[in-house]
C-alpha cells in the first residue's frame, strides 16, 4: 500500500508505510509536526501525538482513562501541584496558565484544559471508540447533561476536602455530595453505565471522582449501587492500565 505523507497541511512525496512509521518519532513530536497519511484508496489515516500533564489520582485520571480507552499514542508527564514542577524539572506555571491538571498538549502546540472539555475533544477525535455520541444527537445532549452535572455539582463539592474550610461549610458540602450520590445511584439502577450499556467519557469522569471517597473517608455504603459501579469500571482493562501507569492502588469504596 502506498501513502502520501502530509506535513503542515501540504502534500509531500508518495512513500511506504514503513517510511511513514519512521517519520512518526519523538523528534517529529518535539518539532510539533502533524502527520497524516492518505492511501491510494483515499482513506484518511491520522496519527496524533499528544502529551498529558497529570497528577496521580487527580481528576486528570479521567483524561488518562479516555486516552487509553480510545487507543491514543501519547506521552505522560507527572506534575507536582505543590511545587509546580513537572517530572522533567520544568516550571508548570510556564506551561499551564491555570497551573492545573489535566492539561493536554497537542502536537500542533495548542493546549487544552478542563477535564470535561479534554475528554470530549479526545472522544470526538476518535468517534469509532464509542466514548461519546455524535454532536447534534439527543444522546449527546444526555451525555452533556451528565458531564455538566459531574463537573459543576459533584467535582466542585469535593472542594472542602482539599482546602482548609470551616466545619459548618464542610458539612454543607458533605450534605450536597450525599444528595448527588443519591441521585446518581437512582439513575444507575439496572444498568452498568450512566447512559446505559455503553461506557462513555462521563463514566471515566464519575469513576475518578468516586475514587476520592476512599482517602477523604466519605462513606458511600448507603448507596450499594455505587459500590457495585466502581469495581465494574475498574475491571475494564484500559482503566486498570491507566491506574497502573499512575502507580495507583486498587480503589476502595467505603
Amino acid at each position: 500500500m502506498i501513502y502520501q505523507l502530509m506535513r503542515g497541511g501540504k502534500r509531500g512525496v508518495w512513500t511506504s508505510p514503513r517510511a511513514v512509521t519512521l517519520c512518526l518519532t519523538e523528534k517529529s513530536y518535539q518539532n510539533n509536526f502533524l502527520f497524516s497519511a492518505r492511501c491510494s484508496h483515499h482513506k484518511q489515516l491520522k496519527r496524533i501525538f499528544i502529551k498529558l500533564y497529570y497528577t496521580p489520582g487527580a481528576c486528570s485520571l479521567a483524561a488518562h482513562i479516555v486516552l487509553c480507552e480510545a487507543g491514543y499514542a501519547f506521552d505522560l508527564e507527572k506534575v507536582d501541584l505543590k511545587t509546580k514542577k513537572t517530572e522533567s524539572g520544568k516550571n508548570f506555571n510556564m506551561i499551564s496558565e491555570k497551573s492545573a491538571v489535566p492539561l493536554l498538549l497537542l502536537d500542533n502546540g495548542q493546549t487544552v484544559s478542563e477535564v470535561s472539555v479534554i475528554i470530549q475533544y479526545l472522544a470526538d477525535q476518535k468517534p469509532e471508540s464509542g466514548l461519546a455520541p455524535q454532536f447534534g444527537t439527543f444522546e449527546r445532549v444526555r451525555l452533556n447533561e451528565w458531564l455538566n452535572f459531574i463537573a459543576v455539582e459533584v467535582h466542585k463539592s469535593f472542594y472542602p476536602y482539599f482546602v482548609e474550610m470551616g466545619t459548618e461549610a464542610k458539612e454543607a458540602y458533605h450534605k450536597k455530595l450525599e444528595r448527588h450520590f443519591g441521585y446518581i445511584a437512582d439513575k444507575l439502577k439496572g444498568k452498568p453505565y450512566l447512559t446505559g450499556e455503553q461506557f462513555t467519557i462521563a463514566d471515566a469522569y464519575l469513576y475518578t471522582l468516586l475514587t476520592w471517597t476512599g482517602f477523604t473517608k466519605i462513606d458511600i455504603s448507603a448507596w450499594p449501587v455505587l459500590g457495585e459501579y466502581m469495581p465494574g469500571i475498574e475491571s475494564r482493562p484500559k482503566v486498570h492500565e491507566a491506574r497502573m501507569a499512575e502507580g495507583l492502588p486498587k480503589a476502595v469504596a467505603t
